[in-house]
């Protein structure tokens, strides 16, 4: 059974719908939502992810629509020719701040660090108002202790919209987590509470991506523990890992690697997507065992500091050696994923045009 994502666009003839007076172009089987934002006019949402398919759980989206007596979800709701939409009227308005309100009653305190997640919740509030003062409601949902180095779940921030618990089914095929629980105890969980270094989790971090407060999120920048007012600068990057050439997002902090996250879905041709390595696989970068200067072998058998002419040169005798010896045939140049594509580059380089051998991998040759 084929998923309607309510972005697909069925064959037909382009049509017009009116959204706040203003007439924009509209395909056939496309949702008002998505005909919205492509004109540039801004319909709030929470559960919404353009990689997955809408199901109007969040509610901030909701627009009025002529001839329908209450609002409509605009993620789900299809354009049709003529149609007349309002998403800033007073009733619109009214809905959004209510419900914000109630949101931030039921949400508990972000952790204030630095490398704290986008929390889209607070952004809205800001933006649109929550002019209700509720007490705040003490969740009753749980959290749960997992041993996975990696994913983290804060219970007291989650809204319960399951982009994560979708993403996992419908982008990465896995299904690893799942809503479990009645009314205000639903929590996300996994198949008999399982860990997920236990279960099927392939520890993409998808849904820490993909959440939009933040209650799923890195342990790394957790331990870090880094204050807040901390500056911090994001420097887009190429993963090496492997050769499909994601894109990649380092936030660094006092100098060093915090977190890396994928860029926003649809910027980058791995769509907002990172597998466990690209995401999590850092902490060599800053490791204490890290050398820092080369090392040359010495006549007593032992590695000792050289500056890099000295190691250069040794490299240079040792592999003129034994091409002289054995033949340019009997070297092989391995290089790592963990190097840059420009040393890579110049390790294959080596191997073909210094030494005329083909010889040459690396593990991130995929």
């Amino acid at each position: 059974m084929s998923v309607d994502h309510g972005w697909e666009q069925d064959k037909g003839t382009p049509f017009t719908i009116t959204v706040n007076g203003q007439e924009i172009a509209a395909q056939p089987g496309e949702t008002v939502l998505t005909a919205a934002w492509r004109a540039g006019v801004t319909i709030p949402t929470l559960c919404h992810d353009e990689r997955l398919a809408p199901v109007g759980a969040c509610r901030m989206c909701l627009v009025e629509v002529e001839g329908q007596r209450r609002l409509q979800p605009a993620c789900t709701w299809k354009a049709e020719p003529g149609q007349q939409v309002q998403t800033e009227t007073e009733r619109v308005t009214r809905h959004q701040q209510l419900l914000l309100s109630l949101y931030e009653a039921d949400h508990g305190d972000p952790h204030g660090d630095a490398l704290q997640p986008r929390n889209e919740l607070l952004e809205q509030i800001d933006t649109y108002g929550s002019p209700l003062t509720l007490d705040h409601v003490e969740a009753p949902r749980v959290g749960r202790v997992d041993v996975n180095p990696y994913i983290h779940y804060d219970p007291d921030l989650c809204i319960l919209c399951a982009r994560c618990v979708r993403y996992c089914d419908e982008v990465e095929g896995v299904s690893a987590i799942t809503l479990a629980g009645r009314g205000a105890e639903t929590t996300i969980t996994t198949v008999d509470d399982l860990s997920l270094l236990d279960g099927d989790c392939e520890l993409c971090g998808g849904c820490i991506d993909t959440c939009p407060t933040g209650a799923m999120r890195e342990k790394k920048p957790l331990m870090l523990k880094v204050p807040a007012e901390t500056p911090t600068e994001t420097i887009r990057t190429t993963c090496n890992y492997c050769g499909v050439g994601c894109q990649m997002d380092l936030h660094v902090a006092n100098g060093a690697i915090g977190k890396i996250t994928s860029p926003p879905p649809g910027e980058t041709l791995n769509d907002g997507n990172l597998c466990v390595k690209g995401r999590f696989a850092y902490d060599f970068i800053h490791h204490e065992e890290r050398l820092q200067t080369p090392m040359v072998r010495g006549s007593d058998g032992e590695l000792h500091p050289a500056t890099w002419p000295e190691a250069i040169q040794a490299v240079a005798d040792g592999l003129s050696r034994v091409a002289k010896a054995h033949g340019n045939d009997a070297l092989g140049f391995v290089s790592s994923s963990r190097c840059t594509g420009e040393e890579n580059y110049l390790m294959q380089k080596l191997a073909r045009a210094a030494f005329g051998t083909n010889n040459c991998h690396s593990c991130a040759a995929t």
